[in-house]
């Protein structure tokens, strides 16, 4: 029996997903922290180290669609608890497994690499299906801030991990910081189980006012294994793919600031090591305030306009700005004018993220889960890229032409947006899920 007074459930649900987005970028950034005191502990290099970070970024990366499709087929609310149940596992076995158990050096590196890998394996499910679950529980006005705060999660998270997990490393060694940090994940897992629903209708404390809010939006209904298709058929879908195509500018952008932002601020601008690694937690703190504001623009024009009206001026204002002030820190002689230029950059990054989310939602109906997955692998493997280019333009060319790369990909992406939103998504606010059944 649902009550009839007034609720917003719905925004509790939004804050959990962004919980998921917060404790999954702890449990995968924890490692790049730890590795200080990992490093002469267990004997590894640094090329085996970096080769333990890419473990990650490949499970993440070839199990996103997968993982989308589970959330589309078995709901969200079982999909996400069991992945951060694994989040939790694969953390813990993390500071018990090498050194302790395997003892020799090339039993230390494979279970390492096996266990980064399962964890990138199990995180492939946060934001695909997190955003699966902002559409089942948000009207399609509503997306674009539901999304907003699922990604303000990431942020924040990027922004206190390394001080936190450094805390926790001088205070109680590296194992037991995995330990701990394994438990927030099994807490999560287990409040979101206990808390959520997969459809609003099966919730108790959704009133009829929330209820009568969602039902406005057709939408936004939740038919469990209804109209799932082929994998192959999103693929080919020329909405999709110029949308994932548009999406690998953000991470060719965003690896950029998450990889090199610490090193760039060492060794161009003469922060120390300490200094460094505060500055560097201000772009974050700068994405967390630009990220809502950016969800709730697109929402505002979305309401009259449509979603992809929305969409396109978010993405627009906010790539364009990246790229532009991106070029302005690199460009800068000025130390706190190139650090504020960074911090807006990331910002205005952060401000567009919420607009390519709730377009995927919205295009692919109840393919939500699948379709976001394919738009996430396209942006891991612009990070890709970045990753890989980026030293080699700086070994060659130096650090500025290595930014000035990252501006032109987000001025290139303004210019796709302003091309897309008038022809190849003109058509996208009518009936976009029934395109697939044709």
């Amino acid at each position: 029996m649902h009550s009839s007074g007034k609720t917003s459930f719905r925004w509790l649900v939004a804050s959990m997903v962004g919980g998921f987005a917060f404790v999954s970028y702890i449990e995968r950034m924890n490692i790049s922290v730890a590795a200080a005191m990992m490093m002469p502990d267990l004997s590894l290099t640094k090329t085996q180290m970096g080769q333990v970070f890419s473990s990650f970024l490949w499970g993440y990366a070839i199990f996103q669609v997968p993982a989308g499709r589970i959330g589309d087929v078995v709901g969200p609310r079982l999909t996400l608890a069991l992945a951060a149940l694994l989040w939790g596992v694969t953390s813990a076995l993390t500071g018990l497994l090498p050194g302790a158990i395997f003892r020799g050096a090339y039993a230390v590196l494979v279970s390492l690499l096996v266990l980064r890998f399962l964890l990138g394996a199990a995180e492939s499910a946060t934001f695909p299906v997190g955003a699966r679950a902002i559409r089942n529980w948000t009207p399609l006005w509503e997306r674009g801030l539901g999304n907003s705060i699922m990604i303000a999660g990431a942020s924040i998270a990027a922004a206190v991990t390394s001080p936190l997990f450094s805390w926790l490393m001088v205070r109680v060694g590296w194992r037991n910081s995995f330990y701990i940090t394994s438990l927030v994940a099994f807490v999560l897992a287990l409040v979101w189980y206990l808390s959520v629903t997969d459809d609003p209708k099966d919730h108790r404390r959704v009133g009829s006012a929330e209820l009568a809010i969602l039902s406005k939006d057709a939408g936004s209904r939740v038919r469990a294994n209804a109209r799932t298709i082929p994998i192959r058929k999103l693929l080919a879908n020329r909405k999709i793919l110029l949308l994932s195509l548009s999406y690998t500018c953000e991470g060719y952008v965003l690896f950029i600031f998450v990889f090199w932002l610490y090193l760039y601020l060492i060794e161009v601008r003469g922060f120390t090591v300490l200094s460094g690694g505060l500055i560097a937690s201000l772009p974050w703190l700068t994405a967390f305030a630009c990220t809502p504001l950016g969800g709730w623009i697109c929402d505002r024009i979305s309401r009259p306009k449509g979603p992809v009206a929305g969409a396109r001026t978010v993405i627009m204002i906010g790539y364009g700005l990246s790229g532009t002030l991106l070029f302005a820190a690199a460009k800068s002689e000025s130390r706190p004018v190139c650090v504020a230029a960074l911090c807006l950059s990331v910002g205005f990054l952060y401000f567009a993220e919420p607009a390519f989310w709730a377009t995927s939602l919205h295009i692919a109906g109840e393919n939500a889960g699948a379709s976001s997955g394919i738009m996430n692998t396209a942006g891991i493997l612009g990070g890709i890229v970045s990753t890989s280019l980026v030293p080699i333009i700086v070994k060659h060319f130096g650090w500025m032409p290595a930014l000035a790369s990252g501006a032109v990909v987000a001025l290139a992406c303004t210019d796709a947006w302003f091309v897309m939103g008038r022809t190849s998504f003109a058509d996208a606010d009518l009936a976009p899920a029934e395109e697939f059944g044709r």
